[in-house]
């Protein structure tokens, strides 16, 4: 009877011990938010196959143990109103981590929606992963815990474009023409501020807002340009209303430098290319194809060969990278944790750089370059979309010399 007994109490130990092993395997749902139709899904497209690439990768693999990440997707029609009624239809399908990217105005709509969830819902926390909304709001006065962004802000990007500027003499008048919304507008008040600091004898000549995914023609934009004597552009358009703009300047013959970006991302080489600007347009950005790295080319070829298209986005990687590393930093791993685990979290990407995650605002830190589209030659390896024209580098700026103050007052939750 004794042996009975003890031999019941190590089969309920060892059933026990198996079902805690299985209520520990989970699957983490992940949720990514952006435009799926309309004018700028292209942009989409290319970022989401990005994030399938990779978590298809670290599902097939050991990387996350016995947990699974999932990818469910949702379109926002590049709207705050749809962005938050798609974020609810997350939650309640039992999302924990929010992903998006296209839209600064968006991004502040869901950072402010995710907050109030949080606060609402004790222990059904949510994690906002930002890989491209670069608005410095979102890193300052409206910073959050549960928001982190791993791509550069425009102010960021503007100090090291405008470090660059500084130092070329044949700048002298310069056109800015943004997209009116969050992003569009910090950066023609950036670039002013910024270039009278550094290059006060530019003479800014234009300065132009359009509105957001509207502009089908931008030729009578690109008349103004040519009207007021520019030498340089200034644009942080992105998707559709980037190729047109530069599809607009290749049809009129523009001849000037331009500073960018988002010249890197879908379309954009192919509408740089037609304007037969080699080397005059530039972009600023965390990687491109011809940082030479045997890893990233092996990689950036894998996906390639599945998808079609080239690879484009560092930062994406390094988003999953450091998700499945929260991940597996704890035995429970929920949105609380993983946030846990970000904060502050260093990581050495891809190219064998030190990235930090900015505890004081969740702004990742990390190297940038600044380059050039130009035909393809020894120093550029790789063409873009088949146009014959690869990225060049022309500098590359550390990621300490990055590192702008912030204005955030983070509140940690209890």
């Amino acid at each position: 009877m004794r042996r009975q007994l003890v031999c019941a109490v190590v089969a309920t130990v060892a059933a026990i011990a198996m079902g805690s092993t299985e209520t520990q395997a989970r699957t983490i749902k992940l949720a990514f938010i952006d435009p799926l139709s309309g004018g700028m899904a292209s942009i989409t497209e290319a970022a989401l196959n990005h994030f399938r690439f990779l978590i298809d990768r670290a599902n097939a693999t050991a990387a996350l143990g016995e947990h699974r990440l999932q990818l469910d997707t949702y379109d926002n029609k590049l709207s705050t109103q749809d962005s938050v009624i798609q974020v609810q239809k997350a939650i309640d399908a039992g999302a924990e981590i929010v992903i998006q990217g296209n839209g600064s105005t968006v991004a502040a709509a869901i950072s402010d929606f995710v907050n109030k969830h949080n606060e609402r819902n004790p222990g059904k926390n949510v994690v906002y992963l930002n890989y491209a909304a670069i608005d410095p709001v979102l890193t300052n006065e409206k910073c959050s815990y549960w928001h982190f962004r791993f791509d550069a802000h425009s102010n960021m990007k503007m100090e090291a474009l405008t470090n660059f500027m500084k130092d070329r003499p044949p700048i002298k008048k310069l056109y800015l023409i943004n997209q009116d919304y969050s992003l569009g507008q910090s950066v023609r008040q950036t670039a002013r501020t910024m270039l009278q600091s550094k290059r006060p004898d530019i003479e800014i000549v234009g300065d132009e807002l359009h509105p957001l995914a509207k502009i089908t023609d931008f030729s009578p934009y690109i008349a103004k340009i040519r009207a007021s004597g520019a030498d340089t552009v200034i644009t942080a358009n992105w998707g559709n209303d980037f190729a047109l703009l530069l599809k607009a300047a290749a049809d009129a013959g523009l001849k000037a430098d331009w500073f960018t970006y988002y010249a890197g991302s879908a379309g954009g080489p192919t509408a740089v290319m037609r304007t037969g600007l080699d080397g005059r347009v530039f972009n600023i950005g965390e990687w491109h194809q011809n940082v030479p790295n045997a890893e990233m080319e092996r990689f950036a070829a894998e996906f390639k060969m599945k998808y079609g298209h080239d690879w484009r986005y560092l930062n994406i990687r390094n988003v999953v990278e450091m998700l499945v590393r929260a991940i597996n930093e704890t035995k429970e791993p929920s949105a609380t944790t993983i946030a846990e685990r970000l904060h502050a979290m260093k990581h050495r990407s891809a190219l064998g750089a030190e990235g930090l995650m900015r505890p004081a605002d969740h702004q990742y830190m990390q190297d940038l370059y600044v380059y050039s589209f130009t035909r393809v030659s020894e120093a550029t390896k790789y063409d873009e979309e088949n146009t014959g024209w690869g990225w060049k580098t022309v500098a590359m700026i550390p990621a300490a010399q990055t590192m702008l103050p912030t204005t955030c007052k983070m509140e940690r939750p209890n």
